[in-house]
């Protein structure tokens, strides 16, 4: 059977959307392209809430809770911090929880963190009836299960996306619709010296390494100078667009790979536009929650894992900071030490 094509008849608005939350909700926000703009403009709009709790990894785009005037009747608690809650978390009036990426979901599913509703950015149904977290799966699948209620944007500039990303129309409460797609940002100029820290790096991969590539500048580096590899394979957290020439030149064949072989896995993907069109409805890019991209039992049964993540600090006995600087937190403990790792029992 067919899913009912007429499911947009039964959209309202933001407003009416975030109506249903309880007064002192705790909310999970699915987040880094997917935020879902249109759903917290609405709470931060909502005078009558008094107290609401948001949970959230790092977000892209338009943060309006972030705000002085919000920060206390809507309080953020960060799991990763991204730059518009960097100034609220480090003078108080946000929260930052110091928790390894892979277990996150796993604070929802033990009921840890109990959630009265998520927040999503979702694809349109297919004819089946599922919708897709697009290109941001990371905790943002276990949270939709965990949830009370399921409330969404629906938008269709989504990418749909394959692997573990699906979402049931049937399991969503209220939506409102949108066409901005997921935030896209071009890539951004690299400085000399991260270009030849890429090449430094870049020359230590072998052929037939698995690459997992953090966020970042040098990151993006490494990955434009591996044209001359041979069957690279991708199992990461984060997928960005220096990924999408080595596939198509040929470079990144996942062959090697021994979970997921043939298929570049990720979590989430941020980059331009482009690459959000290069996930969409490839069966050869698939997206999984993070406590599987992220466990370390499965990065090691994959062939010369190569993890290449960025560092703010390193001490002279070579310890690496990763998440603040000094008592500033910056960032967060992500997945870094799980493909770190992974790396090292590969």
């Amino acid at each position: 059977m067919t899913f009912d094509p007429s499911w947009k008849s039964r959209a309202v608005d933001a407003a009416a959307v975030v109506a249903k939350l309880p007064e002192d909700a705790h909310v999970f926000v699915q987040g880094a392209a997917m935020t879902p703009t249109p759903l917290l403009h609405a709470l931060c709009a909502r005078k009558d809430l008094e107290r609401a709790t948001l949970y959230h990894l790092h977000l892209e785009g338009d943060v309006p809770f972030a705000a002085p005037e919000h920060c206390r009747r809507i309080r953020s608690v960060s799991f990763f911090t991204g730059p518009a809650l960097r100034g609220p978390v480090n003078r108080g009036e946000a929260d930052f929880v110091p928790v390894f990426l892979k277990d996150v979901p796993l604070l929802f599913r033990r009921g840890v963190v109990e959630l009265d509703a998520t927040f999503v950015r979702l694809s349109p149904p297919d004819r089946h009836g599922l919708c897709t977290l697009g290109v941001s799966v990371d905790a943002a699948l276990e949270a939709t299960r965990r949830a009370k209620l399921v409330l969404a944007v629906i938008d269709e500039n989504v990418p749909r996306t394959h692997g573990h990303a699906t979402v049931p129309f049937d399991r969503i409460d209220a939506f409102c619709l949108d066409d901005r797609g997921p935030v896209a940002r071009d890539p951004a100029p690299r400085e000399p010296v991260e270009e030849t820290i890429g090449e430094i790096i870049a020359a230590l991969v072998e052929d037939g390494s698995t690459l997992q590539m953090g966020i970042g500048a040098i990151p993006d580096a490494v990955l434009a100078r591996l044209g001359n590899k041979l069957d690279l394979g991708v199992h990461t957290e984060m997928f960005s667009d220096g990924v999408v020439d080595l596939v198509e030149n040929g470079v990144i064949t996942n062959r090697h790979k021994h979970i997921h072989a043939g298929r570049s896995v990720t979590s989430f993907a941020m980059g331009s536009r482009r690459l959000y069109d290069f996930v969409d409805d490839n069966p050869l890019v698939e997206l999984h929650p993070c406590d599987r991209t992220n466990d370390t039992n499965l990065i090691r049964q994959n062939p010369k894992v190569v993890a290449v993540n960025s560092a703010l600090a390193v001490d002279l006995s070579g310890q690496v900071q990763a998440d603040s600087l000094g008592h500033q937190i910056y960032s967060g403990i992500g997945g870094q030490m799980d493909f770190i790792h992974g790396a090292a029992l590969s």
